[in-house]
């Protein structure tokens, strides 16, 4: 894995890798799936703007529903890069690298937080049994795996433990859901979550944290490993790293309650692949 100063060597390789990626290609495409606030267009925005200033070209925000989508769409081509979940870029570890991760209150880490409304006396995973649940997306760490492998631990599957569950394909749909009454319980992204309580602070208080999972990796920027090595992706590499140092950047960071963006290491998803692992042996 390349590291950041590596990256950084030479004085204008910012302005050299830009300059190559807009003779290699008319706009660059960015792929992203609901990891952060449902997508919010302000946040789009200021993403596209930061983007298509640091590279010279423009850059195109695609966006998708599901998670298989957006890897699907990164996996044959159709975009540059994507912003993934830990979970399908470990399913898809040999096709992908890392760019970048987001730093979240000073680490590159978050939690999967069990959710429930305010009024449940529910306290663990165990109380849960028979009611209604809300996932985020079966490709989902925090919405779907972390759960999934914590009853996989009890020797239990989501049908059976649950009366019904339903995905939301969205971490904010799944606050809503439980917070609404749709259903008793939800596995939803803790930094979503977290950030909800600043920004709809009314949605989060007709919720409750039942049990929050181990800090894991932070949902990653990936290209194609075959790309890596590209102008226009290493260009998109070096931008996301230095995204703080530009004003459309910093107001994106800050409406996305990030800290920066920093490099990272396979090692930084080990614990989802042990969930991984574990929940592939139980079933």
């Amino acid at each position: 894995m390349i590291s950041r100063r590596s990256m950084l060597v030479g004085a204008a390789a910012i302005a050299g890798f830009s300059a190559k990626s807009a003779r290699a290609m008319d706009v660059f495409r960015l792929g992203l799936t609901p990891v952060f606030l449902d997508n919010d267009a302000e946040v789009v925005d200021r993403l596209r703007g930061a983007f298509a200033d640091t590279l010279g070209i423009p850059v195109e925000l695609e966006q998708r529903r599901t998670y298989e989508e957006v890897t699907g769409l990164l996996l044959e081509g159709s975009v540059d890069a994507a912003w993934l979940c830990g979970y399908p870029y470990l399913q898809h570890r040999k096709s992908l690298e890392l760019m970048a991760v987001p730093v979240w209150n000073g680490r590159p880490l978050y939690q999967s937080y069990l959710i429930a409304e305010s009024d449940n006396t529910a306290t663990t995973l165990a109380d849960l049994r028979g009611g209604t649940h809300a996932f985020s997306d079966p490709d989902s760490n925090s919405g779907y795996l972390v759960t999934a492998s914590d009853l996989a631990r009890m020797q239990e599957r989501p049908d059976s433990f649950f009366k019904r569950t339903i995905f939301t394909f969205g971490h904010r749909n799944v606050v809503r859901a439980v917070g609404d009454g749709l259903v008793q319980s939800g596995s939803v992204d803790g930094y979503v979550w977290e950030a909800l309580t600043k920004t709809e602070p009314d949605l989060t208080k007709r919720t409750k944290v039942i049990s929050k999972s181990e800090w894991l990796g932070f949902p990653p920027f990936c290209t194609r490993a075959d790309r890596a090595g590209e102008p226009a992706i290493r260009a998109m590499r070096l931008a996301l790293l230095d995204m703080g140092k530009t004003a459309q950047g910093k107001a994106a960071l800050d409406l996305l309650q990030l800290d920066r963006m920093a490099a990272a290491q396979p090692s930084l998803y080990d614990g989802i692949a042990k969930r991984m692992r574990e929940l592939e042996n139980f079933l």
